[in-house]
């Protein structure tokens, strides 16, 4: 290797530490923070774990006015549903879209396209009013339902199935009398499966993080999320405010996601390379 090369790998891997180090930094100062008392985190950070880690949980979960572990669990309803529907009807209508040929085609994928364009802020008012129209307020249904409707996830999948998904295949499938319904599921969706888990993570995560909507639809304590309750526990009372408490509910709401990311990164890098190349 020469004097050149051996520059050049240096200077990556030193970018790569740092990149490492700026993105993992920031979760130690959480889970440390999470070990200290509220008194500790007022003098500053320390890089030496606290000894309050059990007290702060005990405090989180046996909060009065912090129904944590229903808000656990009402975040993995609405996240995990909505990223279920979001994954799977956003793949049928980029199937259709990419393996039929049908008038408007093309209108139809700008259309969707577009909608991208919109931000959600802007519809808000009108979808509270029309689900509270509808006697839908305090309800999951808001928050799962239209997830259904996911454009950036509809054109990941219309740009794979372009790269991973020769119509050859379909063709072959009618041939050998498979129905449509048939082929989608035991034939397409098998080979993308990658780009499902991939969307699928970014769906979860995004649904899961979500608090601007669910703020605005959830009222009963019960049926709230978990960015609602750290919400609610960041502003609280001052003589009330623990921030030790905080970093727990922050480092709870952070498990989950870790294990779906571990679960299913070894899709990551194939399902997001080969979805951005065609060939």
């Amino acid at each position: 290797m020469s004097r050149t090369a051996k520059l050049k790998k240096a200077v990556v891997y030193t970018v790569l530490s740092l990149l490492v180090f700026l993105c993992l930094f920031f979760f130690y100062c959480l889970v440390i923070n999470a070990t200290r008392s509220h008194p500790e985190i007022s003098k500053g950070f320390s890089f030496i774990p606290g000894k309050s880690f059990a007290a702060n949980l005990y405090h989180v979960l046996h909060n009065e006015n912090l129904p944590v572990l229903h808000g656990i669990l009402n975040s993995l309803i609405i996240a995990g549903s909505s990223a279920a529907l979001s994954v799977y009807v956003s793949a049928m209508t980029a199937y259709a879209i990419h393996a039929y040929d049908f008038r408007f085609r093309k209108a139809v994928y700008l259309f969707i396209i577009l909608i991208m364009m919109i931000p959600t802020q802007v519809t808000t008012l009108g979808f509270l009013r029309l689900i509270n129209n509808m006697g839908l307020m305090d309800s999951f249904i808001p928050l799962i339902l239209p997830s259904m409707a996911a454009p950036v996830v509809f054109y990941f999948m219309v740009s794979y199935y372009e790269s991973n998904l020769p119509l050859e295949i379909v063709e072959s499938a009618r041939i050998d009398g498979s129905n449509e319904f048939y082929t989608f599921h035991f034939i397409v969706m098998p080979i993308v499966k990658p780009a499902l888990a991939v969307q699928g993570i970014f769906a979860f995560v995004a649904s899961w993080n979500n608090y601007f909507v669910p703020s605005l639809v959830l009222k009963s304590n019960e049926k709230k999320t978990l960015p609602i309750l750290i919400a609610q526990l960041r502003s609280a009372d001052f003589l009330k405010f623990d921030m030790g408490q905080v970093y727990m509910l922050i480092t709870i709401a952070i498990v989950p996601v870790a294990v779906i990311y571990l679960c299913l990164s070894k899709f990551i890098i194939g399902g997001v390379t080969a979805g951005s190349v065609k060939g």
